[in-house]
């Protein structure tokens, strides 16, 4: 019997049981289905936090601290910046005194980091307006700034302090640092906004930082040696030290060879490591309570399989009478069972993406009014993605389930007594 015989010999069958074939393909169909959309949640959070995590230069930078044998790491920036797949090296320097800002009749206490701009442009200092400093005197202020500066007048209990909620781009504020008596110096450096920093990118997290170039270094040195009356100056700045690499895929590289010298690193990567790891296993699990649905879809194909070859058990002894081989036979009703499977499959993999559709669309809808938010824009999740990794996973496990679940029954078929066959009709 040639193939095309064998698929029709198989259609006609299946087309005289219409109803109940179409109840087993949509119990395969609600099996496989189920698998994907639950598992989809799966991939879709992992994109989602994933992606948030990438989305800023955070992603490629190294942090090295002090190791035991290492000393410090300032002394090896140069050092760093000789390494394989090494974009720039940072050395940000904050200081080590209390501060204060002063604007017109507001004032703040934020902290000043001092830095080589021509270095974090390299990696992509995010500004949300304005430019990044070109002179010693001019800084780029955290998005927070503005509202850590209090109005400098007393108020009577329960008054609101007021914050300063002007324009910042352009405007003026003196910076001062605490002397050895504890006050701060009467000597000031002028300082002009430039520009104002990204948002951060978790919600809660409050930056009133004020970023200079390190070209100011030596107007500061000058204001503490002038108050303090100390010539070391070593004791103004503490050091962090940062290495970029050019690509996520090269930060665990870099990181090897940095603690190969002494030093103790931490990068993103490390998370983003232990991540992975944590929502693979979610993923597996997701998918290996999918797989039950799909083997209790099995038993109705095991059932409509089983009703098959003793419905057709008379056709079975003709075949076997004019010479058919038990192969033969067995591969006639596999074949109809994968015919199941693949149909269902196919159709639950529509439904899936469609699920999948109206999912990611109605759920941040949901989310957002029970916690009685009417701005969508902060609520960048996606709830379900169905990468093609879990369509062949899926497809793999419905067709091969759907195909063992026929296989007993096509077995039974090739051990049919002819002569009994050829005399009842079971």
């Amino acid at each position: 019997m040639q193939f095309k015989d064998q698929v029709d010999f198989v259609r006609q069958h299946i087309l005289k049981n219409k109803m109940r074939v179409f109840m087993t393909v949509l119990a395969a169909t609600m099996g496989t289905a189920f698998l994907i959309v639950l598992a989809s949640v799966g991939f879709g959070l992992h994109e989602t936090l994933r992606d948030e995590m990438l989305s800023n230069r955070l992603v490629t930078e190294i942090q090295v601290y002090e190791g035991e044998t290492s000393g410090a790491p300032s002394d090896k920036v140069e050092q760093f910046t000789q390494l394989a797949h090494v974009k720039t090296v940072l050395n940000q320097q904050r200081l080590g005194t209390n501060q204060m800002t002063k604007m017109g009749s507001f004032a703040g206490y934020h902290d000043l980091v001092v830095s080589d701009f021509a270095e974090e442009a390299k990696v992509g200092f995010e500004l949300q307006e304005g430019r990044l400093p070109e002179k010693w005197n001019e800084v780029v202020v955290g998005s927070h700034f503005g509202q850590s500066l209090y109005e400098d007048v007393e108020v009577a209990d329960g008054e609101e302090i007021l914050t300063y909620t002007g324009k910042l781009i352009g405007e003026q504020f003196s910076y001062a640092i605490e002397n050895a008596d504890g006050e701060f110096a009467e000597e000031e450096i002028e300082f002009t906004i430039v520009g104002v920093g990204k948002n951060p990118t978790k919600e809660w997290e409050y930056d009133r930082r004020v970023f200079a170039d390190d070209s100011v270094i030596p107007e500061l040195e000058k204001i503490y040696t002038a108050n303090t009356e100390q010539t070391n100056t070593t004791d103004l700045f503490y050091q962090n030290v940062f290495v970029y690499a050019d690509k996520l895929e090269n930060v665990s590289q870099v990181s090897t060879s940095i603690r190969d010298e002494g030093f103790y690193v931490y990068s993103i990567s490390d998370e983003l490591d232990q991540m992975d790891v944590f929502f693979l296993a979610l993923k597996a699990g997701l998918i290996f309570v999918g797989t039950i649905a799909i083997l209790i879809a099995s038993i109705g194909i095991f059932n409509t399989m089983t009703m098959a070859v003793t419905e057709r058990t008379r056709e079975i002894g003709v075949m076997k009478a004019i010479g058919a081989k038990p192969k033969l036979i067995q591969r006639l009703f596999i074949m109809e069972s994968a015919w199941i499977g693949v149909l269902g499959t196919v159709i639950a993999i529509i439904l899936s993406y469609g699920v999948s559709m109206i999912a990611n669309y109605l759920l941040p809808i949901i989310v957002m009014s029970a916690l009685g938010e009417e701005d969508l824009e902060g609520l960048n999740i996606t709830f379900s993605v169905i990468p093609w990794q879990l369509i062949l996973i899926a497809s793999a496990i419905s067709i091969g389930v759907a195909v063992l679940s026929g296989w007993r029954p096509a077995r039974k078929a090739t051990k049919i007594d002819v002569i009994q066959a050829l005399r009842q009709e079971l």
